[in-house]
């Protein structure tokens, strides 16, 4: 995506409106023309950036992600990792991911919401690494991981409160 056009029309609106202020004001936004080149194109990025991670958020487990090539931002749109089918496993049937479960109306409107995640530091490195392999940030990552968990069929009774300890010798809590 060439951000040029956008830039040049911009400086043009810029000359414009300055005209109406005479020869001074014409003469300032020529010498400001050059400097804002690069800070709008820096909005522009900023803004497609943006853009870009709220279409992610709505794709999940797929994603848009915005990369600069040579100065230029490009879109690449990952679509959800083909799933096999249970039902056809025998035939080695694949199926493409329909996208995200459908959402209660309630829930359909786009808003997001900022949680913390508290991770072991290994297991945090294990998903910088993951993201980074699928070209994608750790926050898209984990978007994508937690939809998929959401759409993988549990196969075991409802979880309980509190689960069985596994073994007597098993302890759970915080120590001071």
């Amino acid at each position: 995506m060439d951000l040029s056009h956008y830039v040049d029309d911009l400086q043009h609106r810029l000359a414009t409106a300055a005209e109406a202020g005479g020869e001074d004001a014409r003469q300032l936004a020529q010498r400001l023309t050059a400097p804002l080149d690069a800070a709008v194109r820096l909005v522009l990025l900023d803004a497609l950036s943006a853009a870009a991670g709220e279409i992610s958020a709505e794709l999940a487990p797929g994603s848009v992600d915005m990369r600069l090539r040579g100065g230029d931002p490009e879109f690449v749109v990952a679509a959800p990792a083909a799933v096999v089918d249970p039902g056809a496993a025998a035939g080695g049937s694949t199926t493409a991911a329909a996208g995200p479960p459908a959402l209660p109306v309630s829930e359909a409107d786009g808003a997001t919401t900022r949680t913390t995640l508290r991770l072991p530091d290994h297991l945090k490195v294990q998903v910088e690494v993951a993201a980074a392999r699928d070209g994608i940030s750790v926050n898209t990552w984990l978007v994508r991981a937690v939809a998929a968990a959401l759409e993988q069929p549990t196969g075991g009774p409802a979880p309980t409160a509190r689960p069985e300890p596994r073994s007597a010798n098993r302890h759970t809590g915080w120590v001071r």
